[in-house]
C-alpha cells in the first residue's frame, strides 16, 4: 500500500479533479433513493435513471409499492438486470418498511439490512447520501481503483472497505467514496485505465509496476447488495 501521506495527496488531488462527484441516481427523497440503489445492482446508474421516473410516479411512496404486486412493477423496470428479482425484492422491501418502520425508510445500519434485497453496500450508500452520515460504500468502481492505486490491499470488499475506513479520515468517508466512482467510471478502467493521464498516476502502485494485476472481487454480502 501507498504511505499515509501519499493517501492524503491522492485524496487532495481526487476532490480537486471531481469537485462535482456525487450520487449519480436521480431521487427526491430517502424512499426514491433506497429504490434506486436496490435496482443498480450489476445495473448501471443511468439505465435505473431512465426507468425510475414512471416508476415513482406510479409509486410515489413506500405505502403505494406496498400494496403492488411484483408482475406490476416489473412492466416499469423491465428494460433492467434481473428486473423480476428486483421487483420482488423492492415490493417486499416496501412492505417491510410499512410495516414495521412506520412507512418510513430507516436511518440505523441494523434495521437497513433487515430490509429485503437490502445488504451493507446499499446500507452503507442511503445512510451517506440519505442521512448524511460518514460511510464508504465499496462497489467495483470503489474496489478497483482503491486496491489498483494502493489505498487499500485487499482481496474482497468488507476488507477493503475496513481497510478504507481505517487510512481515510472519518470526515472524508463519504467523499472519497464518491471521488473513488468518479475515477473509476472517467479515468481508472477496468480493463483500458487511462494511466498517462491520470491525476494521482506518481501515487499508484499500478502505475509504478507494484501491482500487475487486480484480484476478482469477493463479495461478502448476505441477500442483496
Amino acid at each position: 500500500m501507498i504511505k499515509q501521506d501519499d493517501v492524503i495527496k491522492v485524496l487532495d488531488i481526487l476532490e480537486e479533479t471531481y469537485p462535482d462527484a456525487e450520487c449519480a441516481l436521480n431521487h427526491k427523497n430517502v424512499y426514491e433513493l433506497i429504490v434506486a440503489v436496490a435496482l443498480s445492482a450489476q445495473t448501471t446508474d443511468k439505465s435505473v435513471n431512465q426507468v425510475s421516473p414512471a416508476l415513482f410516479e406510479r409509486y410515489p411512496d413506500a405505502e403505494a409499492l406496498a400494496a403492488a404486486e411484483p408482475s406490476e412493477v416489473e412492466e416499469y423496470i423491465k428494460r433492467i438486470g434481473m428486473y423480476r428479482t428486483k421487483a420482488k425484492n423492492i415490493v417486499a422491501m416496501a412492505q417491510k418498511i410499512c410495516r414495521d418502520f412506520g412507512g418510513k425508510v430507516p436511518n440505523d445500519y441494523d434495521s437497513l439490512i433487515s430490509l429485503p434485497g437490502v445488504g451493507r453496500k446499499t446500507a452503507n450508500v442511503v445512510l451517506a447520501v440519505g442521512f448524511g452520515q460518514q460511510r464508504i460504500a465499496v462497489d467495483t468502481h470503489v474496489f478497483r481503483v482503491a486496491n489498483r492505486i494502493g489505498l487499500a490491499d485487499e482481496k474482497d470488499v468488507l476488507k477493503t472497505e475496513l481497510s478504507l475506513m481505517e487510512r481515510v479520515p472519518e470526515e472524508r468517508w463519504s467523499r472519497t467514496h464518491h471521488s473513488l466512482i468518479f475515477h473509476g467510471r472517467q479515468c481508472c478502467d477496468a480493463r483500458k485505465p487511462k494511466c498517462d493521464s491520470c491525476p494521482v498516476n506518481i501515487y499508484c502502485e499500478y502505475v509504478c509496476g507494484k501491482k500487475q494485476s487486480l484480484p476478482p472481487v469477493k463479495r461478502v454480502v448476505r441477500s442483496g447488495l
